[in-house]
Parts: C-alpha cells; structure tokens; sequence
C-alpha cells in the first residue's frame, strides 16, 4: 500500500507519484474500515492520492508529506468509499480549506511527518463513516505486535493499482532494525513495522493512512526504503497526542459564534 517518496536513501509515498498499494495484501469487505478517507491532492497541474483516517466528525489525520508540494493544494477528502472509482450515495465527499501540518515537520528524513485535516461541515457519522481511537501519550504498541494498513496504493513493485480498499498485515518490529538502515530514524516518534518473510507491505498512494493495531491508530504510514520492501517507518501517534489534542481544541474553537472562522 504505502510506499514512500524516493528522497537520499529513503522514498515516500508521495501523492504525484500516484496511489499508493497495498502489496500481498487482500481486498476488504466494502465499508468494514468506516474510519478511512480517501484524499484527492491537486497541486498546479499535478495530482495525487493518500489514505488518511477520520479521528471526530471534523477532523481527519494524515502524513504532512502528502500535502508538502509548492503553490496552491486543493484537497478533497472522500469518507464512506470502497471503490473510489466509482461515486456511490454511501461517500461523502467534502472539499478541505484548512489543515495544520506539524511545525516541526522536515522532509529530511520525514520527520513529524502528520497533518490534521479540518473539515467542515462535520462528516455525519453513520455505518458508513465512523471515527478510529487514538493511543494516549507515549503508550508504545511493542515489537511482535500484528497490526493492519488498509488502502488504496499499488499491489505490486510494478505499479498496479488498486480501486478498491485493500489490507495487508504487517508485524511491528525491533527498534534495531530500522535504526541501522535510516540514519534519521528516531524511536520517540516513529515506527518500525514489516517482516522480511511475508512479502507484504504498503506503497506508493498508501502515505497517510492508519496502522491499526487492537482498534486502534498507532502509526500513520510514511516513508520506506527505494530498494526494499522491509522495514517501513510509520509516524507514532502517541507522541504527538498532545498536539493532536491542542489543535482539534482549536478547531472546536473555531466553531464557536463570533469566532473568526466560524459562521
């Protein structure tokens, strides 16, 4: 599904380097992952796609290398989608005016690499579009654990693409691992997830969306090696818990009467 950029030894998966795929993965029963957006990126003349997933009615996470491009980005957010060929009754599809990248987010090594998505109006939640849980601060999900990563990137190192939702199962791994092939990896804010025996991992157009570990959304998808399907590196969203919970407070501000960008 997700794989990365190609940037010095590493590559994201970036969204003018087309879908992302999900590789020795399986295609999922239609809107049984209710939490997945679909994002559509316009940039100039280019266009992209990531995953992203709905974390409150008005608030959507991603990786912030999806929207790192120059010049003006139009986004488009599609909730309640299987098949993103096809538009359906079941999609919402709401054009996004603002998104918060991490301020100390580095395209070196991908640092900080999340975004939060406002949208507006509010995604109407029903069987269709429902919000995933987040860990609370620095609660580590532990090498050995099995998690899932669904969506809709390349399903294979040739650049097939997919239409539908797909997952694979990956295994987070030892820290180790990815500290001795990415010179920026850091531990406190990253994931190292993939297993050098499954053939299965994520690609271009998956950038952005969730690793679901019990439930949950530990990991965004973010960067890979050019040459290597294993390891993968996610963003670890219990590190930045604080900022998340800063910022949707700022966005449940923003709705108040006589706010700035409220009415």
């Amino acid at each position: 599904m997700l794989f990365l950029l190609l940037l010095t030894s590493a590559f994201v998966l970036l969204p003018c380097a087309g879908a992302g795929r999900i590789i020795g993965g399986r295609e999922v029963k239609a809107h049984s992952r209710p939490y997945m957006a679909y994002l559509k990126i316009q940039a100039g003349l280019q266009s992209s796609s990531c995953g992203g997933f709905l974390i409150r009615p008005d608030a959507v996470l991603s990786a912030a290398h999806c929207l790192d491009k120059k010049g003006a980005v139009k986004v488009t957010v599609i909730l309640g989608a299987h098949n993103v060929s096809v538009r359906k009754q079941s999609q919402k599809w709401t054009l996004v005016g603002q998104w918060v990248i991490h301020p100390k987010y580095s395209r070196v090594g991908f640092k900080n690499d999340i975004v939060l998505l406002k949208l507006k109006p509010k995604a109407k939640i029903n069987e269709n579009v429902q919000c995933i849980s987040l860990p609370r601060r620095n609660k580590r999900v532990g090498a050995g654990a099995e998690c899932r990563v669904s969506g809709w990137g390349w399903t294979s190192d040739t650049g097939n693409r997919t239409d539908v939702m797909r997952e694979v199962k990956l295994k987070v791994q030892k820290e180790e691992i990815c500290q001795q092939l990415f010179h920026n990896y850091q531990h406190q804010s990253m994931i190292c997830v993939g297993d050098q025996y499954s053939k299965k991992a994520t690609s271009y157009g998956d950038s952005g969306g969730p690793l679901v570990c019990n439930k949950m959304a530990h990991g965004i998808v973010s960067y890979a090696h050019k040459r290597r399907l294993f390891p993968e590196v996610f963003t670890r969203i219990s590190y930045f818990e604080p900022w998340i919970r800063k910022q949707l407070r700022s966005f449940a501000l923003q709705e108040l009467p006589g706010s700035p960008s409220s009415g």
